[in-house]
C-alpha cells in the first residue's frame, strides 16, 4: 500500500514505480534522525539491480539542512534500481539510506 510520499514497502524495503519515460523527483526528510543538526553534504547513487544496463539517471539533486532531493529519469522497461542516499551532517555524522526504483508503464 503507498503511503502519501508515494513510496510503497515490501519484505524487501522502500521502493517507487516510474515510467521509463517520465522525469520524477524524490525526497527524503532526516530532520526527525537530525535531532538539531543539519545537513552538510549530500551525494546519490544509482545502481542497477535486475535488468539490462541501460541507466537510470540523476537528472539533478539538491539538499537544504534538513532533507536531500533527486530527480530522476530514464532507466528500462522492468529493470530495477537502487537509488542511495549519503549524507554528512554538520555534526560530523554519516548516514546512508536507500530506496528501490521499479521501472514499469504507470496507468490511471
Amino acid at each position: 500500500m503507498a503511503d502519501t510520499t508515494g513510496f510503497y514497502r515490501d519484505r524487501n524495503g522502500v521502493y517507487v514505480e516510474k515510467s521509463p519515460g517520465a522525469t520524477l523527483d524524490y525526497a527524503l526528510d532526516y530532520t526527525t534522525w537530525l535531532d538539531g543538526d543539519t545537513i552538510s553534504s549530500s551525494s546519490w547513487t544509482v545502481e542497477t539491480i535486475t535488468g539490462d544496463t541501460s541507466a537510470l539517471t540523476n537528472a539533478g539533486d539538491s539538499n537544504t539542512t534538513t532533507a536531500t532531493s533527486i530527480s530522476l529519469s530514464g532507466g528500462s522497461l522492468n529493470n530495477v534500481y537502487t537509488v542511495t542516499n549519503t549524507i554528512v551532517t554538520a555534526g560530523g555524522l554519516t548516514e546512508v539510506r536507500n530506496f528501490r526504483v521499479t521501472i514499469k508503464n504507470r496507468s490511471i
